[in-house]
């Protein structure tokens, strides 16, 4: 059975979670990190020696890295139709899941911290008014592509890039900050309530 080793309030484990649901796939949830085993336990370093959940455990194979283990899932299960096959599609699938990764994430990251985790080290202002605008523009940027679409990130049927993508939408809408009127991404949190698995899992970590 494969050994997911993470905990079930962590944004990124709830990408691998909400994908087994879609998958059909058994699994077993360890849980390491905040409140739970440490991931600075060397027991884990040795797994992931970036001291972050998730960790795959399939047989002798070990992955790290939450997008990376949901696209090895996916093919792994034959599933062109959340990850395409032919180069085009796929890319542009991988395209937006690479975007979650590193526009969207970096543009939340400070106003989370400051207004959902109460962090000491994210108190500027500033720099809280920065992180929130340029998080409005990112979900901007996706409004227009979800208009475009009509459907889903990708096209017109859902793929692994709404997983990473429509978690990261719920954050957005359940932070307490201002949210620009956007119809696609309200529309398209429609459709994604839709899913058994994000109805498990979308909740920003709440049950």
């Amino acid at each position: 059975m494969l050994k997911i080793l993470g905990k079930a309030t962590s944004i990124n484990v709830r990408k691998v979670l909400w994908l087994c649901d879609e998958l059909e796939l058994p699994h077993d949830l360890e849980e390491w990190g905040s409140g739970h085993r440490s991931t600075h336990d060397p027991a884990f370093l040795a797994l992931n020696p970036n001291a972050l959940v998730p960790v795959l455990r399939d047989g002798d194979l070990v992955l790290w890295e939450s997008n990376t283990i949901c696209r090895y899932l996916a093919g792994r299960e034959q599933r062109a139709d959340l990850l395409p096959a032919e180069p085009a599609a796929r890319a542009r699938v991988e395209q937006w899941m690479d975007w979650q990764a590193t526009e969207l994430n970096n543009a939340w990251r400070y106003v989370f911290m400051a207004r959902v985790r109460q962090s000491a080290a994210h108190t500027d202002p500033m720099q809280i008014e920065a992180s929130e605008r340029e998080w409005n523009q990112r979900m901007r940027l996706l409004e227009e592509q979800l208009a475009k679409t009509g459907a889903y990130v990708a096209g017109a049927t859902f793929s692994l890039a709404d997983i990473v993508i429509g978690l990261s939408v719920n954050r957005w809408r359940m932070t307490p900050m201002s949210h620009p009127d956007l119809p696609a991404v309200n529309a398209y949190l429609g459709r994604l309530g839709d899913r058994p698995g994000y109805r498990r899992h979308g909740g920003n970590g709440v049950p």
